[in-house]
C-alpha cells in the first residue's frame, strides 16, 4: 500500500479544485448562453464565483471567446419575448425612451426648484435671528475698532509731538555746539 506524501495530497486537492472551478465556469457559460445574457469575462467570473485570473486562463478563455463570437453573430433577441427586434420596434422603443427621459428631466427640474424654495425658506427663518445677532456682534466690534483707532491716532499725535520736540532740541544742540566750536576756534589762535 502506497502512502501519499502531504505534498501529493495537497497537489491532488488543488487539481481537483481547479477541475471543479473550470467545470463550473463552463456550466455558467452554457447557462448564460441559454438565457441569452451578454457574455463577458467579468460577468462569467462573477456568476461562477471565481477569480478574473481563471476566466483568462488557457482552456477557459477560449470557451468564453467562442461564446461571445456566437452571440455577436446571432440576431439581437428581445429578452422578454425571445423574438428578433425589428427596426420599427427599435424606433418605437427609442421614441418611448426619449419621452420618458424628457418627462424625468422635467420632474427633476421641478423637484430641484421645490427643494431650492424650501431651503430658501428655511434659511430665511433661521437667518433672520442669526443675522440680527451677527449684525449686533459686528456693530460692537466696529465700536471697539473705532475706539482703538482713535486711541492709536492720539498716541501717534503724541509721538509726533515728542519727535518734533526732540528734533527741535537736537537742532538747538547742534546750533549751540557749532557756536561753541566757533568760539573755541577763535580763542585758540589767540592763545598761541
Amino acid at each position: 500500500m502506497d502512502l501519499a506524501t502531504p505534498a501529493q495530497v495537497l497537489r491532488d486537492a488543488r487539481e481537483r479544485t481547479s477541475r471543479e472551478k473550470r467545470a463550473n465556469v463552463l456550466a455558467v457559460i452554457d447557462e448564460m448562453t441559454t438565457r441569452n445574457e451578454p457574455i463577458t469575462f467579468t460577468g462569467v467570473a462573477r456568476a461562477a464565483s471565481v477569480s478574473n485570473w481563471l476566466v483568462y486562463a488557457p482552456g477557459v478563455r477560449e470557451h468564453i471567446e467562442r461564446a461571445r463570437q456566437r452571440q455577436q453573430t446571432q440576431p439581437r433577441l428581445d429578452r422578454e419575448t425571445a423574438r428578433t427586434a425589428n427596426t420599427a420596434g427599435l424606433k418605437t422603443d427609442l421614441a418611448i425612451a426619449r419621452t420618458e427621459v424628457a418627462r424625468l428631466r422635467t420632474e427633476r427640474d421641478q423637484l430641484k426648484a421645490t427643494v431650492q424654495r424650501q431651503l430658501g425658506q428655511q434659511l430665511d427663518q433661521y437667518a433672520a435671528t442669526d443675522l440680527i445677532t451677527r449684525v449686533d456682534e459686528l456693530t460692537d466690534q466696529n465700536k471697539i475698532l473705532i475706539n482703538e483707532l482713535a486711541a492709536s491716532r492720539r498716541a501717534n499725535a503724541d509721538l509726533e509731538k515728542q519727535l518734533a520736540d526732540v528734533q527741535d532740541d537736537l537742532a538747538a544742540a547742534r546750533t549751540s555746539l557749532r557756536r561753541m566750536i566757533r568760539e573755541e576756534s577763535h580763542r585758540l589762535p589767540d592763545a598761541q
